[in-house]
């Protein structure tokens, strides 16, 4: 019940009906799944069954339930104008006047001095991307395909000529990686509409997964970085513990995967052995195995046509030069090699980080808390996507990428006025953090075992 006097059930319509007035306590108190309010810029919205049709997932948007979504509302959405009719129809009322704008005692000044940053970025044009990079970024990864396949088709497909081709494909593979990161977060075009339509055309035929699996998995990563249940990047114990919270809530069972070097009878991975079983088979096994599954269940046609036209593509090339078997073994040594570099890259920046249950916190401090940048350079940019910036790329998540650096220096000097860590390594400090951590959650999984 509000304080205007008016009831609201779970999904229920509120076309024709009063609006209410309504405290932090009454709105965090609808949030399970099948009753859901949210709030953005103090209005409070039930979006119980709009959840279902969100383009970005019921989960994500499922997450903010209970809380203060602007700071993310604002980050997802380039178009805020164009969103804002969507939520007309969920509006159920607002904030009573005497409640602050954040909910869970969170630091207003904070908050208000991040969205005077972001008025800033907005008014320099950081969120105008140059056409001309991504045509370039683009244009190399089809250059790096045929260069691989006219090698082993002209000069033959004997060992080396075939590793050189496994080189080059796995370097166009991981580049379109990045590539499609860009149009997945609507960083290319002012029209979501394009970013969208090319989003498939590089997820799907250059790469052969699924834009819509993507969307809905990598904006809940966004949404809450490194949280248990909300960020599906660190929905691992089936595998292995992470951070320094898990390790002690897991220890009271057998069943995961234990990452120690201090224990041989109950590991199944451990530090040495990570970097030979657990990066190469993210890929192309599990990821793999999880889009197809995922495509067919939702039948989600339009994606599984876009994700063939890869493998028609691919075997068309190279059945003829290996053979059936051959082109399949090709493929997936391609995907070997570029799992490596996808989970090294994307990991360095999580994995060593704050890694917990959810604390509620503000934007900027949530985000500062969970990523680390690597320094900067022409190598660790191109190598990287960009997401050596990834400070900047989880506070602004629909900047183009060329941009990160412009804005990277108000970043720190935000984050040093307010106390919150600004942490940057290098890239081999960032791969070696990343072992570091595994093997510390798991001395302490070994520990909390032992003695409880």
């Amino acid at each position: 019940m509000g304080r205007g006097g008016q009831q609201t059930g779970p999904g229920e319509p509120t076309s024709g009906k009063a609006k209410g007035v309504y405290t932090w306590e009454e709105v965090q108190s609808h949030c399970s799944r099948n009753d859901q309010w949210l709030v953005i810029d103090r209005k409070v919205y039930n979006i119980t069954q709009w959840a279902k049709r969100h383009p970005g997932g019921f989960r994500v948007i499922g997450h903010y339930a209970g809380e203060d979504a602007t700071e993310a509302f604002t980050a997802f959405h380039p178009d805020l104008k164009f969103v804002q009719k969507f939520l007309k129809p969920l509006l159920i009322g607002e904030l009573a006047a005497t409640e602050p704008s954040q909910d869970r005692d969170k630091n207003a000044a904070l908050v208000q001095d991040f969205e005077t940053l972001r008025d800033q970025v907005e008014k320099k044009g950081l969120f105008r991307a140059w056409p001309l990079f991504f045509f370039l970024h683009l244009s190399h990864i089809i250059l790096l395909e045929a260069l691989a396949w006219l090698i082993v088709s002209m000069w033959g497909t004997g060992w080396i000529l075939t590793l050189l081709c496994s080189v080059l494909l796995a370097t166009a593979q991981s580049q379109a990686g990045w590539l499609q990161h860009d149009f997945g977060h609507l960083s290319v075009f002012k029209k979501s509409t394009w970013n969208h339509l090319v989003h498939k055309f590089v997820i799907g035929h250059l790469k052969g997964a699924s834009a819509n699996w993507w969307n809905h998995r990598h904006f809940q990563h966004h949404a809450k970085p490194n949280i248990f249940t909300k960020d599906p990047d660190i929905k691992m114990l089936n595998v292995f513990v992470l951070g320094q919270t898990q390790p002690v809530e897991a220890s009271g069972t057998k069943l995961i995967f234990l990452i120690s070097s201090n224990i041989h009878t109950v590991q199944l991975l451990n530090t040495p052995s990570l970097p030979l079983l657990g990066p190469p088979l993210l890929i192309p096994v599990y990821f793999y195995m999880q889009i197809m599954k995922t495509m067919i269940s939702r039948r989600d046609w339009v994606d599984l046509a876009w994700s063939l036209s890869y493998y028609f593509r691919f075997f068309s090339c190279y059945i003829p030069l290996y053979g059936v078997f051959g082109s399949l073994a090709l493929m997936f040594f391609v995907r070997f090699l570029e799992s490596h570099w996808f989970v090294w890259v994307t990991q360095m920046n999580h994995i060593p980080m704050d890694i917990d249950h959810e604390k509620h916190r503000d934007w900027l401090t949530m985000q500062l808390q969970s990523t680390c940048n690597i320094e900067q350079s022409f190598f660790n940019d191109w190598f990287s996507g960009h997401l050596n910036f990834q400070i900047e790329h989880h506070l602004f998540p629909t900047m183009p990428r060329h941009n990160y650096h412009l804005v990277a220096q108000q970043v720190r000097a935000l984050c040093e006025k307010h106390g919150i860590p600004y942490r940057v390594k290098t890239l081999w400090r960032g791969f070696a953090d990343i072992v570091t951590s595994l093997k510390s959650s798991g001395d302490l999984w070994l520990d909390a075992y032992l003695h409880k």
